[in-house]
C-alpha cells in the first residue's frame, strides 16, 4: 500500500478543517446553538488551520519551505486546542465559580479596545460554560481539541516526513 502524497495529504487536512467548520454552521444556523466568544475563537484557529493546509497543498514546497508550513501548523493548531482547553475548564468549574454573563462577542469587539476584548473574552463568561450540545458524553470543545490534535499530527507527520 503506498502512502498518498504530501499534497493530497494536506488538502485532505484542508477538507478536515472545513468539514469542522460546516458543521459548527450547521450547528449554528439549523440547529441553533449560538457560539459564544470562545467559540468564536475556536473557529477562527480551524479556519487558520484548514488556510495553511490549503496554502501547502498549492504551493507544494520542498525542504525547509516544508518545515515552515509545518511550525505554522502547529501555531494554529496549539492555538485552537488552547482556547478550547480552556473552554473545557470554564465548562467544568463548579456552579459557584462560573464568571456571569457578560455581553456578546460582537458587542465586546465593538465597544472596547483589543486588549480589553481579549481579556474580556478570554477570562470566559457564563454563556462559556452552558452545555448546549455533547455527543458521546464529550462536549463540542472536548471534540474540537480532539479534531484539531489529530489534524495536526497528521498535517506536521505528513510536512516533515521523508519522501522516497
Amino acid at each position: 500500500m503506498t502512502i498518498p502524497g504530501i499534497r493530497t495529504l494536506n488538502l485532505v487536512g484542508f477538507l478536515s478543517c472545513a468539514g469542522l467548520m460546516a458543521y459548527a454552521l450547521y450547528a449554528e444556523h439549523v440547529l441553533y446553538l449560538m457560539p459564544c466568544p470562545l467559540c468564536v475563537f475556536q473557529r477562527l484557529a480551524v479556519i487558520s488551520l484548514g488556510i495553511i493546509f490549503l496554502l501547502v497543498a498549492m504551493h507544494n514546497p520542498a525542504g525547509k519551505g516544508r518545515y515552515a508550513y509545518a511550525t505554522l501548523l502547529l501555531l494554529a493548531a496549539g492555538a485552537g486546542v488552547s482556547v478550547a482547553g480552556w473552554h473545557i475548564w470554564i465548562q467544568n468549574l463548579p456552579a459557584d465559580e462560573v464568571p456571569s454573563c457578560g455581553p456578546g462577542f460582537n458587542y465586546i469587539m465593538d465597544t472596547f479596545n483589543f486588549g480589553e476584548a481579549l481579556r474580556m473574552i478570554f477570562t470566559g463568561s457564563g454563556e462559556c460554560a452552558s452545555i448546549d450540545w455533547s455527543f458521546l458524553g464529550l462536549t463540542m470543545p472536548t471534540w474540537v481539541v480532539i479534531s484539531v490534535s489529530i489534524i495536526a499530527v497528521a498535517g506536521l507527520w505528513n510536512n516533515v516526513r521523508k519522501i522516497s
